[in-house]
């Protein structure tokens, strides 16, 4: 559901409210299928991280009455919304800490109330590239430690984490750092890896990490084996720490929206644009080194930040997502 909030409000569209979200889940079909479920994202407009147990119900009630789960979930670990940097004050430590705690109670809650059988809630660092490179060292060690806590926090409800890695955030922007972190936190039963195909397709192209590189600057896009070279060193470092995976397409440019800028450019299923092929790609992270099916997650998703409003609000685009979305299962689930 977070792209009705991510990259709009201030400064870009209006936010897309929840039911209106929820509708056009509810109403995409593709072949009499729909879609099973919702990720949710724990911020105002939405959903409050500080909803009580009676607005909690209401929200179930409203998924289920469209016949749909509530799958992982976003704790908004950010300062603008309560959280505070992963590497920062102990103060901000604690602020992070503290929205990851309410994001596990509430999942817990969810899963009380019959709504939600699965999933994870998602976190980052908090933290900009640009202050994370004033101490690399120093920063990914508290950054870890922060994370460590935070894992230790969501044992003691059941839940898991995945820290999602993307070009924005400190110390998770590189595929090498993003392996060095999960290592240093080494909690592989609970905090682990939510792979997007948009963002893990910029780990080849170095962007904030040029010594990380894969793909040369002057990279000829035709080259497809080349491509899907780079890919499989990306997959192969961070699929065993994956524990929820989405399904995404990247046309090789960083383009945000609103406050949230230079990141991954999601574009929609059939973008003529768009560098991957889907339900290929999508197999080098849900299938092992011998093709295997992991059995990793128990869901898969998509995820669409930054669509714009039109976008977004059209049947078409739920449509081919969903359609995407049943080729992926279909080729590599294991249902």
């Amino acid at each position: 559901m977070w792209p009705g909030l991510v990259g709009k409000g201030p400064g870009s569209e209006p936010f897309i409210d929840l039911e209106t979200m929820l509708d056009l889940t509810e109403r995409a079909e593709v072949d009499g299928m729909h879609f099973d479920g919702v990720d949710l994202f724990l911020s105002l407009p939405h959903t409050s991280i500080d909803s009580t147990d009676d607005e909690l119900k209401r929200l179930a009630d409203s998924i289920a009455r469209r016949g749909l789960v509530v799958g992982s979930l976003v704790a908004p670990v950010w300062a603008p919304t309560g959280g505070g940097s992963a590497m920062g004050s102990e103060q901000e430590r604690q602020s992070f800490l503290t929205q990851v705690r309410k994001a596990c109670s509430i999942g817990k809650k969810l899963r009380a109330l019959g709504i939600r059988r699965y999933g994870v809630v998602r976190i980052d660092s908090a933290a900009s590239p640009a202050d994370w490179a004033k101490d690399p060292t120093a920063n990914t060690r508290r950054i870890a430690q922060t994370f460590r806590e935070a894992g230790i926090v969501a044992e003691d409800y059941g839940e898991r984490l995945a820290a999602e890695g993307e070009i924005c955030w400190g110390g998770m922007h590189s595929w090498k750092r993003m392996v060095e972190l999960l290592e240093m936190v080494n909690l592989p039963k609970t905090v682990g890896f939510q792979a997007d195909m948009a963002h893990s397709l910029l780990y080849t192209l170095g962007y904030n990490a040029a010594e990380d590189r894969l793909l040369p600057e002057d990279f000829d896009w035709s080259q497809h084996d080349v491509l899907m070279d780079s890919l499989r060193k990306v997959t192969h470092a961070l699929r065993p720490w994956t524990i929820d995976f989405h399904v995404a397409q990247n046309d090789g440019t960083v383009s945000g929206s609103g406050s949230h800028d230079k990141t991954g450019r999601h574009c929609v299923a059939g973008d003529p644009n768009g560098k991957m092929d889907i339900v290929t790609v999508a197999g080098l992270w849900m299938r092992d080194e011998s093709g295997v099916p992991t059995r990793a997650y128990e869901h898969i998703c998509w995820d669409g930040c930054m669509f714009p409003n039109a976008t977004m609000l059209a049947p078409k685009t739920w449509n081919d997502v969903l359609g995407t979305l049943i080729a992926v299962r279909n080729a590599h689930g294991w249902n």
